[in-house]
């Protein structure tokens, strides 16, 4: 199978350091240390340059602490010939109806260039904020009924579902998309899992160690075959790079000095907080 690469949209403020803030922090978008804001002309020239250098897409962030997915990318995709965008949101604050019909004119008025990343949610404080009060597992319940609607609807034939969280009657769209937008999806708890073998296309870890993907690739594989589907696979990777393997490791040193003990132990109580469990095996890494 083809490996395909995808850049980073840095909606939030970019930067040459680590931590920047918290993530998920509403605030200005700009870090300390005189970091660069995420004005548009400058995105538009990170997704210049990631098309040129050959990527297939570009993925952004969603929450509070960056610039709205949507509405950024589709500024940038007048910039741009080929990138896709891979928009995260988010399917619990929209209606799935309202979802498809943005979709399916996102594809039309850029030819096709949006790939959908869904995103449950992980942060209760950030949840709370836009008014969502579901535990873990509800939340994805709830994801489970929104993709099954917005496939439906996708297909241009009306669509009647009544579930625990949406009761639609007769949604479709004006046109169906096309192509239809792939749907990435993260999510290591039992209930993600279970989501992702159902309705997903392309399902995405963090980096881990080899192990610990095997194991997760394996278990996805035979839940997808379950329900009868296949799926791909991706890792979102921070990579390093230098000219030799010694300059690569110094400027991770670099890195890690200018980061105190209380800036990472702020970060790590902030990551164990959370409900992820994504983001609790990321935290059982650290150290």
């Amino acid at each position: 199978m083809p490996l395909t690469l995808h850049w980073f949209l840095p909606t939030s403020g970019d930067g040459r350091e680590v931590v920047g803030g918290p993530l998920g922090t509403p605030g200005p978008r700009r870090g300390p240390g005189g970091q660069r804001p995420p004005r548009l002309g400058y995105l538009a020239q990170v997704a210049r340059a990631a098309e040129q250098m050959g990527f297939v897409g570009a993925l952004t962030p969603t929450g509070l602490h960056c610039e709205d997915a949507w509405l950024v990318t589709a500024a940038l995709s007048r910039e741009t010939e080929r990138l896709k965008f891979l928009v995260a949101f988010r399917p619990g604050f929209v209606a799935p109806t309202l979802a498809a019909h943005q979709a399916a004119t996102y594809q039309r008025l850029t030819g096709g260039r949006l790939l959908l990343n869904i995103v449950t949610g992980g942060d209760p404080m950030e949840q709370r904020r836009f008014g969502d009060w579901l535990d873990h597992d509800a939340r994805y319940e709830r994801t489970d009924e929104f993709l099954t609607i917005l496939r439906a609807a996708w297909t241009g034939q009306p669509f009647d579902f009544k579930g625990k969280y949406y009761h639609v009657q007769g949604a479709t769209v004006g046109d169906p998309p096309v192509p239809v937008p792939r749907l990435y999806f993260g999510g290591a708890s039992p209930a993600a899992e279970r989501v992702a073998a159902r309705h997903v296309d392309v399902y995405l870890l963090w980096g881990e160690p080899p192990t610990m993907v095997a194991e997760r690739l394996q278990r996805m594989r035979e839940l997808a075959a379950d329900a009868g589907r296949r799926l791909r696979f991706g890792i979102r990777l921070h990579v390093i790079t230098r000219d030799t393997e010694e300059e690569a490791w110094s400027a991770a040193q670099r890195l890690l000095d200018r980061m105190s003990p209380e800036t990472v132990a702020e970060a790590q109580a902030r990551f164990a907080a959370s409900d992820s469990v994504g983001q609790r095996r990321m935290t059982s890494l650290h150290a």
